[in-house]
Formats: C-alpha cells, structure tokens, sequence
C-alpha cells in the first residue's frame, strides 16, 4: 500500500485535484481519497490543502513530496535491478575508458553485446580521473584504465577498487615500412634520440613515465610530433617514419605497426577494470567484469590479480605540436 500511496500522492500534486488525478490513473475517487488520508493519519500530518477547488500541497506535503520522489525512484531501480537478475535479458552497463584502453576494448565490448544482445550498453571515453571521481560516485559502473606504477588520486582511493587485467612493458613501435620494422634483437635506449618520435603529450601518464625513463637512461628523446589524440599518434606512426612508445597490444591491434623491444625494458603498463568499493554491482556489471577478467586479449588467458595502482591523465582538444614549434589545433573526443 505504502509505494501505491505515494504515487497516489504524487498525481493529486501534479493535477492539483482529486477527480483528474483519480482519471489519470484509472481508479475511483473514493479510493483515491482514503489512499491519501490514510497516508497523512500514518504521518500524522495533513499534506493536501482542501479548502479550495484547486488542490494544493501544504508546506509539510511539499517537503515530504521531495522525499517521496526519492524513495519511489529507488523502488524503480529496485524493480529494474529484479528483472535483470533473471536472466540478463535486460539491463544496462556504463563503462568508462580511457583513450588508450579504448583500442584494447573494442573486441571486449562486440563480444559482449553479441552474448548479451538485451544489454543497453554506455561507453564513455574520458580522463582517468574523471572515471575515478564517476565510479566513486556510482555514476558509472565500472572503468577500464591503463597505468602504471603511480597511485590512486588522494580524492578517490579510499572509495575504488582496482582489478588487474594484465601487465606488459612498454614497447617502441614502428609503422611497418619502417627500417626498423621487423627486427628482432633488443635495442639500446639511444634509438630514441636517433629516431624521430611521436608522443602523446605531458597529459598522459604514459609520456610522464616514458620522460621518467629516458632521465634514468641519460637520453634526450628526439620528438617532433606530440598531440593527445592517440589515434593521430598511430596513424603519424604508421606512415613509417615516425617512432612511438605504446603498450606492444595496441600496435598489434594495427596492421600496419609493430613493436620492438628495448633494453632496458621501458615502464610496464597495467590494464585494470575500476570500480566502487563495496557497491552493488549490477547483473550486467558482474558479467562484464567475468568476461574481462578471463578475456584473451593477447592471444592467451591471463590471470586475475589484485591490483591498487591508478594514475591520472586530462585531455582537452586535438593539439599537435609539430616540427619547427609550429602548432595545428583540430577538434577530437574529450578523453
């Protein structure tokens, strides 16, 4: 009785009399009137001002009503979250990723929808941070971000939980007309200032760990292109005569890249799903996270491990810094 009441109480607020709301939903006035009195005798105050035609809310009834839109609204989603338990024939997943992840994902998610069809899936490319701080929320279901051995951001790492998907270094890669291309032996870190490089800019982590390496190494990498837009990065790669630094899974995604190993090994990167911790997870999400966590990504089941470490990249719009300090600005995604 006590939700029917509420929406009993909601009608008689919009239409602002008993006899349109009682046709509004299909039932006698009667009923609807005993429905609300019995409502404010449960409360112990009056909520509707009768003393008029038009019916209206009296100051007890307006700040109840706020509350009661609430409670109706998680009943709905308590509802909602019933029927997907049965048998993932309906549902929702909101997915965040990073401008990196996205490549790694695209596979993931056609396979996905392709088991289950009914699930309405949102997938948003966005900052590191900002899927932290939406997870954290309960905005967002469930990320996927890349990083590498930095911590989670002190706003949020108390709050998101972090599942490792896999772990690789990073790999130099190279369009596959490149010289390069096709080697087999480790290279030393001096073919960064030998080679021209693309990177992607100081926004992302992966340029911050790749600067911290070449410090550590002693070598001035010799970059000419640097943009946030990774797909500009890949296809100023592939035309052959630029070099990059990427995780090796994503150059295996390209036809036309390939990755060579280094020595020393650059930073290793980490794929892990986010989350929040402790929250409920629904059908969707827990399925979402069984087929990632046993996904062949690389071509071999990896194992699940713990993981805890996050880092954070901000993108703006597409800008490229090219050669001679000349700079070309072209809208793209907000990652």
């Amino acid at each position: 009785m006590f939700p029917r009441a509420l929406r009993y109480l909601l009608a008689v607020a919009e239409h602002k009399s008993f006899t349109r709301a009682a046709d509004a939903l299909c039932i006698s006035q009667p009923t609807l009137s005993q429905q609300i009195k019995h409502l404010e005798e449960a409360l112990g105050i009056q909520l509707l001002d009768r003393s008029s035609r038009v019916v209206q809310l009296t100051d007890a009834g307006q700040v109840y009503l706020a509350h009661a839109r609430r409670a109706l609204e998680e009943l709905d989603a308590g509802q909602r979250a019933i029927t997907e338990v049965a048998d993932l024939t309906r549902g929702s997943l909101r997915l965040g990723m990073t401008p990196v992840t996205e490549y790694l994902t695209t596979a993931l998610l056609d396979a996905f929808g392709a088991r289950f069809p009914g699930i309405h899936i949102q997938a948003s490319e966005m900052s590191q941070d900002l899927i932290e701080s939406a997870v954290g929320e309960n905005t967002m279901d469930v990320g996927v971000v890349a990083f590498t051995h930095a911590g989670p951001t002190e706003a949020w790492s108390s709050r998101i939980e972090c599942q490792t998907l896999f772990m690789e270094p990073l790999s130099l890669v190279v369009g596959a007309s490149h010289p390069l291309a096709g080697r087999l032996a480790s290279l030393s870190p001096s073919v960064f200032e030998q080679e021209p490089m693309a990177l992607l800019n100081r926004q992302f982590a992966l340029r911050r760990h790749f600067e911290l390496y070449a410090l550590e190494q002693a070598i001035t990498p010799r970059v000419l292109v640097e943009s946030n837009s990774l797909g500009m990065i890949l296809q100023a790669v592939g035309q052959g005569r630029l070099v990059t630094v990427l995780p090796s899974l994503i150059a295996a995604t390209q036809p036309r890249l390939a990755s060579l190993p280094v020595a020393p090994e650059l930073p290793h990167y980490t794929i892990a799903l986010v989350s929040a911790k402790g929250s409920y997870r629904s059908p969707a999400c827990q399925a979402f996270v069984q087929m990632a966590a046993a996904w062949n990504f690389s071509g071999g089941e990896r194992p699940v491990t713990a993981g805890t470490a996050l880092s954070k990249e901000r993108h703006g719009p597409t800008a490229a810094v090219l050669p001679g300090g000349q700079s070309g600005i072209r809208e793209g995604k907000r990652s």
